[in-house]
């Protein structure tokens, strides 16, 4: 329970270390908030695996899941501010994945899954692509903020906490097209290495999943064929986001803790 404390506590102090060296500019050092980040995830991280080396296997259940998206995540915006000035993602992504990890640490106990290692793929595929499209759903509101402000000349001092519109823009496409690339995987492996979906309740997770990237796709190809972009791109994303929390969150929420049937 100490890693989890001290990994909650780091990604708080991550979270405050952005907000104060957007408000600085850019002449402040990145150094020791990355370092505060980086730390997070690793002991975020390191907590998954003791726990999985103890049941002996691998913890997929709904708090156990949703802790691994909110690690991929933090990863992801990390990677991110590393990189240019989306550190301003922090503040929202690094108390998500605090929170994940928490609400993991101090949920019951479940049984390991003993997957096979093709299901296994198929449910990284899976967190991974949630986890990135997670953070393009999050850059799409920033995006829809950032412009409804501009167009009402409201010139808040956080609009300087983000990055221009345009690289804002492509930061969102491009992070949608690595998720749409992941989501493709899930489906094909699903596909290929899932058996039974009826036994397995996995009908309307499917359903769901497909209507999401066939949502995701839409988008991208309107964005390369007629340059969507702006409020149609942040609902197109928002929509599809929608979808897919709907089908992997909402479908392991009503089964394992209204249904209890794990």
């Amino acid at each position: 329970m100490a890693i989890v404390l001290i990994a909650a506590a780091l990604y708080l102090l991550a979270g405050w270390l952005v907000v104060r060296r957007l408000r600085l500019g850019a002449g402040a050092r990145a150094g020791f908030w990355l370092l505060t980040a980086v730390s997070a995830v690793f002991l975020h991280a390191l907590f998954h695996y003791l726990r999985w080396r103890g049941s002996g296997g691998l913890d997929l259940h709904f708090f156990a899941a949703l802790s691994l998206v909110g690690l991929g995540m933090a990863a992801l915006t990390t990677a991110y501010a590393a990189a240019g000035r989306m550190g301003a993602l922090g503040v929202v992504v690094f108390p998500i994945a605090a929170a994940s990890l928490v609400g993991y640490a101090l949920s019951p106990g479940h049984p390991s899954q003993d997957l096979d290692w093709r299901l296994e793929l198929h449910a990284w595929f899976a967190l991974l692509a949630y986890a990135t499209l997670a953070v393009a759903a999050l850059l799409a509101i920033m995006l829809w903020a950032q412009e409804r402000a501009l167009r009402r000349r409201e010139f808040h001092g956080w609009l300087r906490m983000l990055p221009p519109l345009t690289e804002l823009e492509t930061l969102l496409f491009r992070t949608i097209a690595v998720g749409f690339v992941l989501l493709t995987a899930t489906l094909l492996t699903g596909i290929l290495f899932v058996e039974d979906f009826f036994a397995q309740h996995l009908i309307h997770k499917s359903v769901l999943s497909l209507l999401s990237w066939l949502v995701f796709g839409a988008l991208l190809f309107g964005r390369w064929r007629y340059g969507w972009r702006g409020a149609k791109a942040v609902r197109w994303t928002l929509v599809a986001m929608a979808l897919l929390v709907l089908a992997f969150f909402g479908s392991k929420f009503v089964l394992e803790l209204v249904l209890q049937r794990g």
